[in-house]
């Protein structure tokens, strides 16, 4: 099977240990964590052969990153090196009414300086059939958004499917643009968009008529969405497929999850999981990617088997603590047949 590579930055994760504020904790959790890389840890889980792109300093938390994908079997050998700082970000889990909250330090950091010709794309995408790609990375700065763009246009050359997860994060639109103003250039050269209600919204102004998801009581109605992805299609006319996530928020350790698939013509909607007991929802869009993208890969032809797979797997993640979801095909597989008893595997 040919390769997938994905690009992005990938930090370093310091976390309130349980349900600690950050006024009350004396002692964070470290991990590494970050969309891109997180999307490659899930696909090399599941047997994909998946690289890592990134650029990194030269210190010894930068090698403890790259021995930590390299842990999970995560290619690592076209990272670049250069500048002086991985990024930072720091987290504080809610609990039923107060809300997750996270905290960025990644501001000059080694990708936010990136420039286009740094990486020899070209060289990076030989024997590769997938090129993956999230909205975080061009809003660190322009030089990353345009290292973005490179890619793509490589990417577009050789024939190499394309996918991009919008993920809008308002906090990090800092360095004189807008969303709006950078992401279609870059979306227009995608086969293959995923992106939530907000996305869709924040990015490019569409949204499904009515909905509110401050107001969902845990309650989303797949078939609202079904102008959200005719929508972006007819924008985005390159796009084969669009995808969007559904999550109704109980509160934040009871969440329900699901999704939509578009091809076009049809639309895919998934089973509702109910989630009660989150144990760490960041990085569940993420493994939502990871897993579109294997089922994509693997059930050639059913859309509605690669859906299903994608939200079982995003649905194991929020069991799993820190941004990388640790679970195998078997254990997805297992709940997208109907398994979800927990029982102990003797």
């Amino acid at each position: 099977m040919k390769k997938v590579v994905t690009f992005g930055e990938i930090m370093l994760r310091l976390a309130t240990p349980g349900y600690l504020r950050f006024t009350q904790a004396n002692e964070f959790t470290a991990t590494f964590g970050g969309g891109e890389a997180n999307v490659a840890v899930s696909l090399a889980n599941y047997g994909i052969p998946v690289d890592f792109v990134t650029r990194l300093p030269e210190n010894d938390i930068a090698r403890s990153c790259v021995m930590d994908l390299r842990k999970y079997g995560v290619g690592t050998s076209n990272i670049i090196y250069g500048g002086e700082r991985l990024g930072i970000y720091f987290l504080e889990t809610g609990a039923v009414a107060r809300a997750s909250k996270v905290i960025y330090d990644r501001a000059n950091s080694a990708v936010a300086e990136i420039r286009p010709g740094m990486i020899d794309w070209k060289k990076v995408f030989e024997g590769v059939q997938w090129f993956h790609w999230t909205g975080i990375t061009p809003a660190l700065s322009q030089g990353a958004a345009d290292a973005c763009l490179e890619a793509i246009g490589v990417a577009n050359e050789m024939g190499i499917t394309v996918s991009c997860d919008l993920n809008y994060r308002k906090n990090l639109w800092k360095y004189g643009q807008k969303a709006s103003e950078i992401m279609p250039a870059l979306v227009e050269g995608c086969d293959i968009i995923l992106g939530n209600e907000e996305d869709a919204e924040k990015v490019f102004g569409i949204k499904p008529e009515g909905f509110d998801v401050t107001a969902t009581a845990g309650e989303v109605n797949a078939t609202e969405f079904d102008s959200v992805c005719t929508q972006l299609m007819g924008r985005f006319p390159k796009a084969k497929k669009v995808i969007i996530t559904l999550r109704g928020s109980v509160n934040a350790n009871h969440n329900t999850w699901g999704g939509v698939l578009y091809d076009g013509s049809k639309l895919f909607a998934s089973r509702r999981y109910d989630i009660t007991h989150i144990v760490d929802r960041v990085g569940g869009g993420d493994s939502f990617m990871g897993g579109l993208i294997y089922g994509l890969l693997t059930y050639a032809g059913d859309d509605q088997k690669a859906l299903d797979f994608a939200v079982a797997a995003s649905c194991l993640k929020h069991t799993v603590y820190g941004d990388f979801n640790q679970v195998s095909v078997s254990e997805v597989e297992k709940l997208m047949n109907g398994d979800a008893s927990g029982r102990v595997a003797r």
